[in-house]
């Protein structure tokens, strides 16, 4: 029985050093402990010294690198067809700088959102709804805080907090938030463009 080599790649993987290894990227089964050691060493880039990048690689390219040294080896691909390296260099950022960045966003969403609900209330005239059931149903002139207006701030941040299911450093239930399905479907929409630019224009890396 020959050997069988598993081999299981992301779509995308991020690296911070420019000799990319097989084992970097890809993540390798086999019983034969030989081949094994041999295929992870396998380098399959050097990424020139010049600025942040991305590398479209067709795993055939791979699988062909593989059979050079390996001719009779049975590759089974359980991951990607096409796959990205995302080159980025190691920054050393200082604490602080990290903290005033947070600062600096956390500010600027909480003035964004305020500002957002504020419009929303006044386009829909939701003080004037609130005064006429404040009225109606206590026979009393609202004079802008009542309970109708404290139940609805209250509300409002429940449903905010339920919604985005955050709350702190915690989540509420195991379930992705929001953000974080918005921020995967927008990367798999990145690493789709970049791989079909790529499969028309026919300029995969050529491994070696």
């Amino acid at each position: 029985m020959s050997d069988i080599l598993y081999m299981k790649i992301d779509r995308n993987i991020e690296v911070d050093k420019r000799e990319i290894y097989l084992s970097d990227v890809a993540k390798l089964e086999c019983i034969n402990k030989e081949i094994l050691a041999r295929v992870k060493a396998i380098k399959l880039l050097n990424i020139p010294d010049e600025k942040d990048n991305r590398f479209v690689f067709s795993v055939l390219k791979v699988i062909e690198m593989i059979h050079k040294i390996y001719p009779t080896l049975e590759i089974n691909n359980l991951g990607e067809i096409d796959f990205i390296v995302d080159y980025e260099k190691p920054r050393r950022q200082p604490k602080w700088v990290a903290f005033l960045k947070l600062v600096a966003i956390c500010v600027i969403i909480f003035l964004g959102a305020a500002f957002a609900i504020m419009t929303f209330n006044n386009d829909v005239g939701v003080d004037q709804v609130f005064k006429q059931i404040y009225g109606l149903v206590t026979g009393e002139e609202s004079d802008g805080f009542t309970v109708l207006e404290c139940s609805y701030s209250i509300g409002l941040t429940l449903g905010i907090i339920v919604f985005y299911n955050h709350f702190g450093g915690k989540k509420i239930t195991t379930d992705p938030t929001p953000v974080e399905v918005e921020m995967r479907l927008y990367e798999d929409d990145i690493n789709t463009t970049l791989i079909e630019g790529v499969n028309r224009q026919d300029k995969h890396i050529e491994v070696s």
